[in-house]
């Protein structure tokens, strides 16, 4: 019994600092071990693993904000024109950039993912501009462009 506490505690250790050398190697550490272990596959998920959760991350939080988006149609017709722009951008995103990375690093083709990745980051940032200071999105693109960011340097662990 004392043996097989033993592996699973081992394992545990294992598994968290998987993920710990890892995040350590991104640009926001505290984020990416906050996703990850936020995820039952972090556990045991090898690199490739890793990236896939924090893109599934990625299409979460487009999603979330393309509903935000088509809420503030509604409530802020005076920023149809620039809500209108931040929706093709989310996505593209959601369309383009996730499934790309998603197919990438599954194939083992991890210049591609990072493109995509990279990509989502950027239509994050263009939406942002849009509104002149003045975003209703503001804490969702930082965060798009923040997972963006982080999942990119695991992308890269993986070329």
């Amino acid at each position: 019994m004392k043996m097989v506490m033993m592996f699973m505690v081992m394992m545990m250790v294992s598994e968290s600092s998987m993920i710990d050398q890892t995040c350590k190697e991104t640009p926001d550490f505290n984020l990416c071990v906050s996703l990850l272990n936020s995820d039952p596959r972090g556990s045991s998920a090898d690199t490739s693993g890793l990236a896939l959760i924090l893109v599934d991350k990625i299409k979460v939080l487009a999603t979330k904000t393309l509903h935000e988006i088509n809420g503030l149609y509604k409530k802020r017709p005076e920023l149809k024109q620039a809500l209108g722009e931040c929706s093709r951008r989310y996505k593209t995103i959601l369309n383009a950039d996730v499934p790309e990375a998603i197919e990438a690093i599954s194939k083992g083709v991890p210049k591609f993912g990072e493109d995509g990745v990279i990509d989502a980051g950027v239509e994050a940032s263009v939406c942002e501009e849009g509104f002149k200071g003045k975003s209703p999105l503001t804490s969702l693109t930082k965060s798009m462009q923040k997972i963006s960011n982080v999942t990119r340097a695991i992308v890269r662990m993986l070329l």
